[in-house]
């Protein structure tokens, strides 16, 4: 059963602070990046899992708004994310170090339909409504 407009919108809110989150690291020139993690194209996990946990929390709302975790809020979940990565890395253009990256939107597109249709399914089947 779906939720009544205002709780909907409250349920939103996890991924609002997830997508300012990645916006503030994508807007610095030089993101701090634990030494274990640096390794070749280290940066690729990193995005993947970053809209990997984006589509997670928006899942989160979609589940809200359409009283299930049935295809069109998975759907929802994984565009939603991809079309955030699309913007990231549009923006990322004006920051002073970074650049825009066909590659790095691949591995949010990834990231976003493995949170989307597997991880975000996973943790939520688990997490009471």
């Amino acid at each position: 059963m779906a939720r009544p407009a205002s709780q909907v919108a409250i349920r939103y809110l996890p991924a609002l602070v997830g997508a300012v989150a990645i916006f503030a690291v994508s807007s610095m020139s030089r993101p701090p990046i634990p030494e274990i993690l640096e390794f070749w194209n280290s940066d690729k996990l990193l995005h993947a899992i970053a809209y990997a946990g984006l589509a997670t929390l928006i899942l989160i709302g979609a589940r809200a708004r359409t009283g299930h975790l049935g295809w069109s809020a998975r759907l929802e979940a994984a565009l939603g994310a991809t079309l955030y990565g699309m913007s990231d890395e549009w923006h990322q253009s004006f920051v002073p170090g970074r650049g825009m990256s066909s590659y790095d939107l691949i591995a949010d597109t990834a990231g976003a339909c493995l949170g989307a249709f597997v991880l975000g399914v996973l943790v939520l089947r688990r997490w009471p409504r």
